[in-house]
């Protein structure tokens, strides 16, 4: 597949990658049909976001139509399309079940202090984004939100834009 990758301070390209895999039997794997740029992947390209590593797909905004499914997604299925939220929450640690997603304590493996997030470093669990062909989608059930046939681009703010709009 082809993926923006990250190869030092403002140096980003186009490249081919792996195809992502089902890792876990709770992922999906998502064809990417939209992703927005976020202001912070400013930072990310700038090199001002630390442990960004050389080869790293930014993206953490996107929507996507489910290609395979794990076998314990129970939610969603093949051509699905589907919002993805930036940040992974498992849906079931102490925060999760608070309505806290953002703290996370079993999706981001590096930190203490933040759920995983797509495409952003590894503080953040070292994701793979979604400025790519196709993204996995781990904890499928929890995050991803079902989209009617006719929005798309109306809904891709609903991934990061609007909820954390002052």
């Amino acid at each position: 597949m082809r993926a923006l990758s990250y190869f030092g301070p403002n140096k980003v390209k186009v490249v081919r990658k792996p195809d992502p895999r089902i890792e876990h039997s709770n992922d999906v794997i998502l064809e990417v049909t939209r992703s927005a740029i976020c202001g912070s992947d400013l930072h990310l390209l700038h090199g001002l976001v630390p442990d960004t590593r050389v080869g790293c797909t930014f993206g953490h905004e996107f929507t996507g139509t489910v290609v395979e499914a794990g076998a314990s997604v129970k939610h969603l299925r093949r051509g699905d399309r589907v919002v993805v939220p930036f940040n992974i929450s498992c849906g079931s640690c102490f925060y999760c079940s608070r309505g806290l997603s953002a703290n996370c304590e079993n999706t981001n493996p590096n930190s203490d202090v933040a759920s995983g997030v797509y495409g952003y470093s590894h503080i953040t669990g070292g994701y793979e984004g979604g400025q790519a062909e196709y993204v996995r989608v781990p904890f499928a059930d929890v995050g991803p939100m079902k989209i009617p046939d006719d929005m798309e681009e109306e809904v891709l703010f609903l991934s990061d834009i609007l909820p954390t709009k002052d």
